[in-house]
């Protein structure tokens, strides 16, 4: 086999030293990096494991899992699982049916090689086929659900996902060409947005809202991340950690909600009193939101947007 990584291996993994810290690694613990990409949060955490210590790394990215084969093929500690991060649950209780976790990682940016390969799909900034699946089993590419979608519904999406000013007049002119031709190519789709988008944004390319909800909706994103959250809670161990880092807004309210009520533990509608002792929050959030520093972002413009928030289970619910 061979072990050599090769230059699509790399990826600089965002705020990655602090994401470590979070995690506070039990030498022995069982973690789990539930969004390998080309592995910086896993050899992190790999750096901190003993010999009896253990990392799940989940990818549904065919490339990615072939990477972290490559670099950590021969690592006991570590095992791959080709699966959605929403599937947690399954994946783990299939091999360990009373697995308790010492901390997951969640890191919900698209790496570096995902989006520097134009093959994928995933950036304007090269031109390549329209399909931007994460898992390119999947059925349905970007270019195959344009070729479908209702205008009211790309609109409605465009606005929800990737915030853009002007989705009724895209969502428009992209139903107004696909009567003409399909747009099968990330060049072809680019060029139509920036064509009529009447107002550019400094050092933002017009189609950036519009690549982020089309990529969110065509790999379920939200979704996704809805069903992986209160499955890492079951999973966790009292004491355990869960880091998230996002990169947008709409999935950072997400969590930030997701926190805040498993925090509070409210054991029905708030409007209905309860006493104190009703409340049996699973989580506890510790620190504030983080961002990266003014250092990593000039590294790594990627990271601009980041933000990282981090609980830690609480005993309730554990025998």
């Amino acid at each position: 086999m061979n072990l050599l990584p090769d230059s699509s291996d790399t990826h600089d993994a965002v705020m990655r030293d602090a994401a470590i810290d979070a995690l506070s690694i039990d030498p022995s613990g069982t973690y789990v990096d539930s969004t390998y990409g080309r592995g910086g949060h896993s050899l992190g955490i790999l750096d901190r494991l003993s010999s009896a210590g253990k990392l799940y790394a989940f990818d549904c990215d065919t490339a990615a899992i072939a990477a972290a084969r490559r670099k950590h093929g021969n690592d006991p500690r570590f095992e791959t699982i080709h699966a959605r991060f929403s599937e947690i649950g399954e994946e783990l209780r299939s091999r360990q049916p009373e697995i308790q976790l010492s901390g997951v990682i969640a890191d919900l940016g698209v790496s570096s090689p995902q989006l520097d390969q134009p093959d994928r799909g995933f950036s304007f900034m090269r031109d390549g086929p329209l399909d931007m699946r994460m898992n390119t089993s999947e059925a349905v590419s970007a270019s195959s659900w344009l070729e479908t979608v209702s205008e009211r519904q790309l609109s409605e999406t465009l606005s929800k996902l990737g915030g853009e000013r002007f989705a009724r007049r895209i969502a428009h002119r992209i139903v107004e060409q696909r009567a003409v031709s399909p747009i099968q190519s990330t060049g072809e789709l680019a060029q139509l947005i920036a064509d009529c988008v009447p107002k550019k944004e400094k050092d933002k390319h017009p189609a950036t809202r519009t690549f982020l909800a089309i990529r969110m909706h065509v790999n379920r994103e939200l979704e996704e991340l809805a069903a992986f959250l209160p499955q890492c809670v079951s999973l966790l161990k009292s004491g355990g950690r869960l880091v998230v880092i996002t990169f947008h807004s709409v999935e950072d309210r997400l969590v930030k909600k997701f926190f805040r009520d498993a925090s509070i533990g409210t054991p029905g509608p708030l409007e209905i009193p309860f006493r104190r002792s009703d409340f049996r929050p699973t989580l506890k959030i510790v620190g504030k939101p983080q961002r990266p520093d003014e250092s990593e972002i000039d590294r790594n413009r990627r990271a601009r947007s980041a933000v990282m928030r981090v609980a830690e289970r609480t005993g309730v619910g554990h025998a």
